[in-house]
């Protein structure tokens, strides 16, 4: 029996009591329940509630982008599929308004498309970085699919795939008016299709905007660089790569499982997680509703990840992180060079984290001194004190101090 298969029986052993501890959590806290008004009501429901939200399965969560604020007016967003590929749909957030001054506004709006990464959890990480952007532009984001969802019959994907994917969806939406963000690990194939693309006189981009990815992941390494670097490729062929079971459209794929990523996740600060978890056992007992909702949106995204395919998460690993082949110069694609000098007519802005530990300080700064066909004064870079690496894309630093700068650069290159 394959680890896959041992995980899967397990999830069906667990089933069981994670159902039974939900249903005991709502009997000892509702109200209308007599159980709840028994001594130690509260401590019982509490546990019976972290109990089911360790062992329940976490689904991929809903984008829940329904109306933002724009021109004074609050405006309906509707969630539109306007690509689909076997790998990725290419989603587009449509803002919607019966007033003619705000119509005329929207259609002004700059046009961004949100490159999200292919690195375990749902593009939905990026709830936050979309729905601020709509504010003020036309979004569209790339919303990949889960690799155990993708039947064997559609072929592999690797990272030059990825590649091929970008440069489609860019044409698909069209470059001539388009600004592309990029968010951790698609700053590596963003660059590489916007290179290609320039190379070969296509139509690029207005401007690129790259937040904390390992375009030169041999500057500043970092927990994660460390461990691609310390062990062979065939290690991680060996151990962290496994076959999707039956019961699964894709049975049979090769993939990085998702639940082998989030045991990675914990394992880099288990003691931080562990004091959550038990805060918000805490927060329970005491009825502080707001902070328990907090821990649950959080961990409802945090928990749901995704199978990557193999060919895709071994390319990364050698590539990104082994090679460094894109910063050296020597990466190639079908028989393309992947050449960043080549971009001239495509402003660059890319975005750090003082406290980021997955992709140091300097590895998406790299990407300046590839891009040398660019004028110095399209040229733009910022460091976020204080922010770590989601700190740069969600929550109050990315809202606040980030995307007014983002807004900003946008806008001057949009005319």
């Amino acid at each position: 029996m394959t680890l896959y298969q041992l995980h899967e029986l397990g999830r069906a052993w667990m089933a069981p009591l994670a159902y039974m501890a939900e249903a005991n959590a709502r009997i000892f806290s509702t109200p209308s329940s007599w159980l709840s008004n028994v001594p130690g009501a509260e401590r019982i429901a509490a546990g019976n509630e972290l109990i089911y939200r360790i062992g329940k399965d976490y689904e991929k969560p809903a984008w829940e982008i329904h109306e933002v604020q724009t021109n004074g007016h609050t405006v309906p967003v509707v969630e539109q599929e306007v690509l689909k590929k076997p790998f990725c749909r290419l989603l587009r957030f449509k803002r919607y308004t019966d007033d003619a001054e705000s119509i005329a506004a929207l259609k002004d709006d700059p046009v961004v498309l949100v490159v999200a990464p292919l690195s375990g959890h749902h593009a939905t990480l990026l709830r936050d970085t979309v729905r601020t952007l709509l504010v003020d532009h036309k979004v569209y984001v790339t919303d990949w699919v889960d690799a155990r969802m993708v039947p064997t019959s559609e072929g592999v994907f690797g990272l030059d795939d990825y590649v091929a994917y970008v440069e489609e969806f860019i044409r698909h939406i069209g470059a001539e008016k388009l600004h592309v963000i990029s968010v951790c690990q698609p700053t590596v194939p963003v660059l590489a299709a916007v290179s290609l693309m320039a190379a070969r006189g296509e139509a690029t981009p207005r401007s690129l905007v790259m937040m904390g990815g390992p375009i030169d992941a041999r500057r500043s390494p970092t927990e994660v660089n460390s461990l691609a670097t310390r062990n062979p490729l065939s290690w991680f062929e060996n151990n962290v790569i496994h076959t999707v079971p039956q019961s699964y459209p894709g049975e049979g794929r090769k993939v990085y499982p998702g639940f082998l990523q989030h045991a990675g996740f914990i394992a880099m600060n288990p003691s931080r997680h562990f004091m959550s978890h038990w805060d918000f056992y805490a927060d329970l007992v005491k009825g502080d509703l707001q902070d328990a909702e907090s821990h649950r949106k959080f961990y409802d995204e945090y928990n749901a990840v995704l199978d990557m395919p193999a060919e895709y998460y071994l390319d990364t690993i050698h590539t990104v992180f082994q090679e460094f082949l894109l910063p050296r110069g020597k990466w190639k694609i079908d028989g393309e060079l992947v050449q960043p000098a080549a971009i001239k007519k495509t402003a660059l802005l890319s975005i750090e984290g003082e406290l980021d530990d997955i992709s140091g300080l300097g590895q998406t700064a790299a990407a300046h001194d590839l891009c040398t066909g660019i004028a110095k004064a399209h040229h733009k870079h910022i460091t976020v004190e204080g922010a770590g690496h989601y700190g740069i894309f969600s929550g109050r630093r990315w809202r606040e101090k980030v995307y007014p700068q983002v807004r900003d650069f946008i806008a001057r290159y949009a005319g």
